[in-house]
């Protein structure tokens, strides 16, 4: 196993690639579980708020993408992370939907995750038609705010690798964010009221 881990060719690979070579070569995906476990852990964190309980999602989300590794195809503006965090997120409402169905006493979800999807009750998030129609709504957006929108929620990333990677202020990136989920908001009521 070490040698897969510790071989530098692989260590230059994509996380596409990663991904596509652990299928018959079990011991890569340890790769991107090293890659990727302390960030998945930041945001099951922010969903769920407790720590043993935001371990148990990172794991199962790491099950189900390996599992699932031969669905993912690699197109234009589909990565591996943006895959993968969506699978986290999915998790981590799965398992707060779960914690109150049992009368378990939960956090609150966190309030920037509950505006973007108003009106919606916690049983709907497995659903692929709001996975659906968040896509659609996100792909009416500007593409300056689908983008930032995609890099903040979906990614996970901060608002400071944002700005770095734009390169721009953080306080320039909290105002698209901001903006961001306004056009959001409007969009999604455009698009989800009935005729």
């Amino acid at each position: 196993m070490g040698e897969y881990l510790d071989n530098s060719e692989n260590l230059e690979r994509s996380d596409e690639e990663i991904l596509a070579l652990s299928i018959s070569n079990p011991s890569l995906f340890a790769l991107l579980v090293r890659k990727y476990e302390a960030p998945f852990l930041r945001k099951a964190r922010s969903i769920i708020r407790e720590e043993e309980e935001a371990e148990d999602i990172v794991q199962e989300a790491f099950t189900k993408i390996y599992l699932n590794a031969k669905k993912f195809k690699v197109m234009e503006g589909a990565q591996f992370s943006s895959w993968a965090y969506r699978i986290v997120i999915n998790t981590a409402l799965s398992h707060y939907a779960k914690r109150k169905r049992r009368g378990m006493i939960v956090a609150p979800l966190d309030d920037e995750i509950l505006q973007l999807i108003p009106d919606k009750t916690l049983d709907q998030f497995d659903q692929k038609e709001l996975r659906d129609e968040v896509a659609s709504v996100v792909s009416r957006m500007s593409p300056m705010f689908a983008s930032v929108l995609t890099l903040f929620f979906i990614d996970g990333k901060s608002q400071e690798e944002i700005a770095t990677q734009e390169g721009v202020t953080v306080g320039a990136i909290k105002t698209r964010v901001h903006r961001a989920k306004e056009e959001f908001r409007k969009l999604y009521k455009s698009v989800t009221e009935l005729p």
